[in-house]
């Protein structure tokens, strides 16, 4: 649990609203992803998110459950690979608000510490500003662009591809906070202990 979001599995009583948010997010959904906006394909998705090899979760709002964004483990290999590949997107009208800034720290800690998977993937458009940025904050590296990689909204797309290990994660939470502009640093002695800061 962060301090404005929690991470859940969707379930079947969440249809209604899952349908409605996609519905009112067409716009910001548009050639990116093709999320569930009826009863028919939230069916779909929902069988996709309990096959053993995929975790979906809603990133929802403490202040009053709301869901403001997906992420979905898919294609989760164990034994020498230990990786999946991540997808997410926001809902209107939550979008831009750090909600999945937030919702991605939680579920890199789950993906990493719960999970004890090695490797994390994102595939993203090179165009789509606001997912890249998402990835950037936090700790993703570019490892390389995929033409034609993926097939949405009918049409073959070029990826950009960001990944993370666990040992970037580590690293990352390793890292002292950067000081405040205007402000001398603290001193070591009040800086967070190695381990228990929160990046982001």
């Amino acid at each position: 649990m962060g301090e404005r979001v929690y991470l859940r599995e969707p379930t079947n009583r969440d249809k209604a609203e899952v349908v409605a948010r996609n519905a009112a997010s067409r716009a910001l959904h548009r050639g990116w992803v093709t999320p569930p906006t009826d009863a028919h394909t939230f069916a779909e998705w929902m069988v996709r998110c309990r096959q053993p090899n995929v975790q979906c979760f809603l990133v929802c709002r403490l202040e009053d459950g709301a869901i403001a964004g997906v992420y979905t483990l898919s294609q989760i290999v164990r034994r020498l690979f230990q990786s999946a590949y991540l997808g997410y997107y926001a809902e209107q009208p939550y979008a831009g608000q750090g909600y999945m800034t937030e919702g991605m720290q939680l579920l890199l800690r789950h993906t990493f510490i719960t999970m004890k998977l090695h490797r994390v993937e994102a595939n993203i458009q090179p165009e789509n500003v606001a997912s890249i940025a998402l990835v950037k904050r936090a700790g993703f590296r570019l490892e390389g662009f995929s033409p034609r990689y993926l097939k949405i909204s009918g049409r073959w797309r070029d990826h950009q591809r960001w990944a993370m290990t666990i040992d970037d994660w580590q690293r990352l939470r390793r890292r002292p906070p950067a000081p405040s502009p205007g402000r001398e640093p603290r001193s070591p002695r009040a800086s967070s202990s190695p381990g228990t800061r929160r990046s982001g």
